[in-house]
């Protein structure tokens, strides 16, 4: 248990509002003690419940107050009731989930109100025409195949060992009410051009607007605003951000955006041409002119805040034989990191605590390192925002899938045997995690896979996500299998030997070590159990050997970067995962392995070679 873990309580356990990408002041968070009870699959609906459980925290972790085992065999049911707050009156009500694994369906009063298949990514049900005055009942089941089935599941295992960890089923992220009109702002996205000094922001709402209805759209930096105007709903808006303060992990700055649905006067009263009816995303000239200085009426309808930093990641020539490397904000900048695997001993995959979370990127950031990858796992969104505000890049994995042991094994070295529908379903996963967290600038590469779980047909992979987002970095293939060199933008190694390996060089892609290191070290009263079956790559005898061995590594990657151009090395691991005991931390946080000032002058020679000094 860790610390934070002993603090948590049903009335303080995940208070935050979930997601700082699109925040609304009205919403009640639905977080707390649920009854709960666990079936067999041909249970319609339980008749009683077995107990109570802690949301949002799995039902195999401990926070949960079940700590039990579910199988494929298995459906979790959970009930509560809520009231809808009155002053919500004449509104839609939105029901939201931040995450649930894997297969959820959601009744409300009996009907069934919507069902969703994904276990990493965000959705929401409007749940208005199901409710009634007082008392609602909200009853949800989830069936989990984990490493029975083949979907995207990143390092859950029904049998856990070695570097595969105890499965996660069920709700695992906050799940919360909120009011909003029936037309409403459904998302906005915030894409900075540093070279050209503005922002390019495009809102959706959630159906067919008319020519009346509008988005005002304020940037604003410290309480003063920079940038306003005013497009036709459904469009696409550029605003000039005048002198932009770039972000870095060394200057987070963060600025303000508010998109408000307002109503305008007809804005084409008059005119012969009204084109009414465009389905160009980008609006014309005229057409932006017009809602420009088009009278907006009454008061809003709909408002979110967010928010974007103004930072450029690419890959362009470095100082080195030629070699690439990554660039941020249009200069080499080495990205220092640790494989971070979002492990909990209390919470499984959900932190016990945003506190928590920040103290994980707090230690990192002591320790001298300026970027995370994000190991197969996503993170509540709140998390990136951490990072944001902090100043840590991160690299983010998708969640590996496949068969059980998830490892290629097609004829091919770039296509699995995977049938079409699970390939189908990966991409839409991958689809929607792109889309849940495009908009945080602490994001810069997209990890489409790793070590050959699961993978399949790369190169499509790899268009397919840079046509979705252009502004990042694709890393196609972490480790093992390099079968898109044509488009990823990244050529990364493995390298767990005492000197890590360098790279060959590349004349088309930047060069990165996405894993080396692996210094085991065991500290007694911190293990997730004291067994045999505790391991690390290499094992340190005590904290002077772990800190010589740390220190050979370290100076093997500032070789490879001042002589041959290396951009990016990911250190394994930020904390020891249940039988892993390789972390710069243990299992519970309390125990760093060694002192992260002296980390940090290990790895100071890294960023004065272009990476934050």
């Amino acid at each position: 248990m860790t610390s934070w873990g002993r603090e948590v309580t049903p009335e303080n356990a995940w208070r935050s509002y979930p997601r700082p990408q699109l925040k609304r002041d009205a919403w009640l968070n639905l977080n707390g003690l649920w009854d709960y009870a666990i079936t067999s699959p041909d249970l319609v609906r339980p008749e009683r419940m077995d107990g109570q459980i802690l949301v949002p925290f799995a039902v195999e972790s401990r926070l949960s107050g079940v700590a039990r085992r579910v199988g494929p065999e298995d459906r979790i049911w959970y009930r509560r009731s809520f009231t809808v707050p009155a002053d919500w009156a004449g509104q839609n009500v939105m029901l939201n989930f931040g995450a649930v694994d894997y297969e959820a369906h959601v009744w409300v009063n009996g009907a069934l109100a919507g069902s969703h298949t994904g276990g990493f990514d965000a959705f929401g049900l409007d749940i208005t025409p199901f409710l009634r005055s007082g008392e609602n009942e909200l009853l949800i089941q989830v069936a989990d195949p984990t490493s029975a089935g083949t979907q995207p599941r990143g390092k859950q295992i029904l049998e856990p060992a070695g570097i595969w960890y105890t499965a996660v089923s069920g709700i695992w992220q906050t799940v919360w009410l909120e009011p909003v009109p029936k037309l409403h702002i459904a998302d906005v996205r915030a894409t900075p051009d540093i070279d050209r000094g503005v922002i390019e922001v495009d809102v959706a709402l959630n159906g067919w607007a008319d020519d009346t209805d509008a988005v005002r759209l304020t940037a604003s930096a410290g309480g003063k605003t920079i940038a306003s105007t005013v497009i036709r709903a459904n469009r696409h808006a550029t605003l000039e951000i005048p002198n932009a303060r770039l972000w870095s992990p060394e200057d987070p700055f963060l600025y303000d955006l508010t998109a408000e649905l307002v109503t305008v006067r007809d804005p084409y009263a008059g005119m012969e041409d009204r084109n009414r009816v465009s389905y160009d995303a980008r609006f014309t000239e005229r057409e932006q002119n017009t809602y420009a200085a088009a009278q907006v009426v009454g008061a809003p309808r709909d408002r979110v805040e967010t928010y974007f930093g103004m930072r450029k990641i690419s890959v362009g020539p470095g100082p080195v034989h030629g070699q690439p490397v990554i660039l941020l904000n249009n200069e080499p900048y080495f990205q220092h990191g640790t494989l971070d695997q979002g492990w909990w001993p209390d919470g499984l995959y959900t932190p016990p605590s945003e506190e928590a979370m920040v103290s994980d990127l707090a230690f990192l950031k002591k320790a001298g390192f300026n970027m995370v990858r994000k190991h197969i796992k996503t993170e509540p969104a709140r998390y990136y925002y951490d990072a944001d505000r902090l100043g840590m890049l991160v690299w983010q994995d998708m969640p590996s899938g496949g068969g059980e042991d998830q490892f290629v094994t097609g004829t091919s070295k770039s296509q699995a045997v995977l049938s079409s529908d699970t390939m189908a379903q990966h991409q839409d996963e991958l689809t929607r995690m792109i889309g849940d967290f495009r908009a945080f600038p602490s994001i810069v590469m997209w990890v489409i896979n790793n070590e050959g779980w699961g993978q399949y047909d790369s190169e499509t992979l790899t268009k397919l996500v840079k046509g979705i987002d252009p502004s990042r970095l694709v890393n196609a293939d972490s480790g093992w299998l390099d079968v898109a060199p044509e488009v990823s933008d990244v050529f990364d190694i493995h390298t767990y030997e005492d000197e890590p390996r360098t790279p060959e060089r590349k004349s088309n892609r930047a060069i990165v070590l996405g894993e080396y290191g692996g210094i085991g070290l065991p500290v007694e009263g911190h293990l997730w159990r004291k067994s045999e079956r505790n391991w690390g790559y290499q094992t340190a005898t005590d904290e002077a050997d772990y800190v010589a061995r740390y220190r050979r590594k370290l100076e093997a990657v500032i070789h490879q970067a001042k002589e041959h151009g290396l951009s990016a090395a990911v250190y394994t691991q930020t904390t020891d995962v249940e039988d892993e005991i390789n972390g710069l931390l243990t299992y519970d946080r309390a125990v760093p392995k060694a002192p992260p000032e002296t980390l940090a002058e290990i790895a100071a020679p890294l960023l004065d070679e272009g990476g934050g000094r």
